[in-house]
């Protein structure tokens, strides 16, 4: 079955096991914003792959707007290089971890959001507060937003395979209980 899911966002993580001298980054790497009385990071924006990152003095690295994970992995390799052509020697090799991944999906299907929340367990559905149904889904673990015109947006998912599923799994247990 065709989930027809597309991948909007992957955040993912990178930790270099050593301290990094901001104020030194922020000097010898051009699109860096840097202001520690608002933010212990410094923001560093990618053109290819288009991405930002947020590099800690702890030697964390986050990077974030990715469309795939290649291309997080990616970003994440050529924010090392940058780091390490501004001066700051990089001793170990980083393991890159998926935090989350955003993708949308559509149903193709109007969904009567006030029967779900009744048919679906782990479902929260406040209409004046938000126009969206968050259902979470167990297996995989992942919030899933429903929204009337049938268009799902699935986070929490650690990989492309999980977000896919979930948009899988939704469809056929809307199917099953007769809400789609």
């Amino acid at each position: 079955m065709n989930s027809n899911v597309k991948i909007e966002n992957v955040v993912a993580s990178a930790s270099l096991g050593q301290k990094f001298d901001l104020e030194l980054i922020t000097l010898t790497i051009d699109k860096v914003e840097y202001e520690p009385e608002q933010f212990p990071g410094l923001v560093y924006h990618l053109d290819k792959p288009k991405a930002a990152a947020l590099i800690f003095g702890s030697g964390k690295i986050v990077c974030t707007g990715a469309k795939s994970i290649p291309e997080a992995k990616i970003a994440i390799s050529k924010i090392i290089d940058k780091i390490q052509e501004g001066g700051t020697e990089i001793t170990g090799k980083p393991e890159v971890i998926i935090q989350n991944v955003v993708a949308t999906a559509n149903l193709h299907a109007e969904l009567n959001l006030d029967a779900i929340a009744i048919g679906l367990d782990n479902t929260e559905y406040e209409p004046e507060q938000f126009p969206g149904l968050v259902y979470r889904m167990k297996e995989p673990k992942v919030v899933l937003l429903l929204f009337g015109s049938g268009k799902i947006v699935c986070t929490g998912a650690k990989s492309v395979d999980d977000a896919e599923q979930a948009a899988i799994n939704v469809r056929k247990k809307l199917a099953e209980l007769g809400l789609l």
